[in-house]
């Protein structure tokens, strides 16, 4: 019936924080920047992964209503709601100095695990993000 997962929403609290972050320091490139008067349609991918974007919303109308998405967006910066994202590379290291020079947060260095090498970072908005380099035998 399906065939492939096309867009992953991502809250955000600021759009253009987020391409700061997302594009700027992460690598990702937009995809798409629409005005649709009650929301800006922002999509970003990894220039590899064309088929995969990462929808940055901010919570809100019309899907909330302004009450609830204002708990929503203080929950998110809170940390205790986002999404957790795994990003896969070749050298998990190497990202990670790369990263931490471009001042991304980290909150948890490259460790050694049983399916590889992995770190983790946080955007600025509360979201958890793995990187994740694969070992022998393992996706």
């Amino acid at each position: 019936m399906f065939n492939a997962i096309s867009i992953t929403t991502v809250p955000v609290v600021d759009q253009d924080e987020a391409l700061a972050f997302y594009v700027g320091k992460l690598g990702f490139e937009v995809t798409n920047d629409v005005d649709m008067g009650f929301m800006r349609w922002l999509t970003i991918a990894l220039p590899s992964d064309p088929e995969r974007h990462l929808l940055l919303e901010v919570p809100g109308p019309p899907a909330l209503s302004e009450e609830v998405a204002g708990q929503v967006r203080d929950l998110l910066t809170k940390g205790a709601l986002g999404v957790a994202c795994v990003l896969t590379t070749d050298d998990c290291r190497k990202a990670f100095e790369e990263l931490s020079g471009k001042g991304v947060e980290f909150t948890q260095e490259p460790t050694e695990q049983p399916y590889g090498i992995d770190c983790t970072l946080r955007d600025p908005f509360g979201n958890h993000i793995r990187v994740t380099q694969h070992g022998a035998g393992t996706v």
